[in-house]
């Protein structure tokens, strides 16, 4: 049996099982990324998480991804009327073993704003399928052209480019469906929440970085520049996450741009720790192909800082400054403050 054949048989089972216990299925997929399972929740716990005396936030973060896990195969069981080959490409790329950090910010933006949290799961899933759909594209020969992602082959590698193109395309707009029929918030809610998600992946965002991305000359390029991609490619979507949060949650403006503030601050550092990670991890740890940014003369903050040092320093700033954004919010925003610490100091 192949790795695809392998993956495609855990989701398989999963789907075949009640909701509640459909995340412990699904993330058995994560035994081969050296992933493992909880046994007292089901839910995955990544080595992402690698200081002990965070438990608190690693059991929150365990939670949700259960939640999300289980609302993620929901969406596809109940709402999902598509051809088979695709059904299972979409399934296969959004079930891979993945760290859910973008929903699980709007899940914990949404609490910090004492908003029902189960009124952002739509929201949090669609997120989360507009971020796969970035990876698969990303991982195609014509962009980063990769093999691996989250530990097992990519979508044009277990399937073929073409469907690999087509189940992007198709996480994108079931994205939106998913979120103009089933989110259970206003109308003007909705709208809004959907203009957040399409301008953070559109021209102005996500789509308009990967253009940056593909045209970088090292050569000409410097920090900022460096870090204008970033904050397309990357920490647009990240704040989108924490503005759907917000939305969600009902907050007023003062904690809306708070948040907002927070995720981006926290976005930028979460791609220059991945810059990092490029420069210092080993493909086993990450799930994917490193060292490839200083190969194939990709915007890597960390290389054209030319000191490690450097990119770290400006990563614990940027937390800093992220944390800082939080103190409207008081206890509330504990989680959101724990979280950042983590994707400063995460491994994979």
């Amino acid at each position: 049996m192949g790795r695809k054949e392998e993956v495609l048989k855990q989701i398989q089972h999963a789907r075949k099982q009640p909701a509640r216990q459909q995340s412990r299925a699904t993330a058995s997929v994560s035994l081969l990324n050296e992933l493992h399972l909880s046994g007292k929740t089901g839910t995955l716990t990544y080595y992402m998480l690698v200081k002990p005396k965070e438990t608190k936030i690693n059991d929150k973060l365990s939670q949700l991804t259960g939640m999300v896990n289980d609302a993620i195969t929901q969406s596809i069981d109940n709402h999902l009327n598509a051809p088979e080959q695709l059904a299972e490409a979409m399934r296969y790329s959004l079930l891979a073993p993945g760290k859910r950090i973008r929903p699980a910010l709007v899940l914990l933006a949404c609490d910090a704003c004492n908003g029902d949290v189960s009124k952002a799961l739509i929201p949090a899933v669609a997120i989360e399928m507009v971020h796969t759909f970035s990876l698969i594209h990303d991982d195609l020969p014509a962009m980063d052209d990769d093999n691996y992602r989250r530990g097992i082959p990519t979508c044009h590698k277990a399937f073929d480019e073409a469907t690999a193109i087509l189940t992007g395309d198709a996480l994108l707009a079931f994205a939106f469906e998913l979120i103009g029929t089933k989110f259970s918030g206003t109308d003007k809610r909705r709208a809004e929440i959907m203009t957040e998600l399409a301008s953070a992946s559109g021209p102005m965002g996500m789509t308009g970085g990967q253009i940056l991305d593909m045209n970088f000359e090292p050569q000409d390029g410097n920090i900022e520049m460096v870090e204008k991609i970033h904050l397309l490619k990357t920490a647009a979507l990240i704040r989108c996450a924490t503005r759907i949060g917000a939305l969600s949650g009902d907050a007023d403006d003062a904690k809306y741009h708070a948040l907002s503030n927070y995720g981006l601050k926290l976005g930028l550092a979460f791609q220059i720790v991945d810059d990092l990670l490029d420069q210092t991890s080993k493909k086993s740890e990450m799930g994917k192909r490193t060292g490839k940014d200083r190969e194939s003369g990709k915007p890597n903050y960390a290389v054209i800082a030319g000191d490690i040092d450097i990119a770290q320093k400006r990563a614990e700033k940027l937390i800093q400054d992220a944390k800082s954004e939080l103190t409207i919010f008081g206890e509330r925003a504990n989680s959101l403050t724990e979280l950042a610490e983590l994707i400063l100091h995460r491994k994979s």
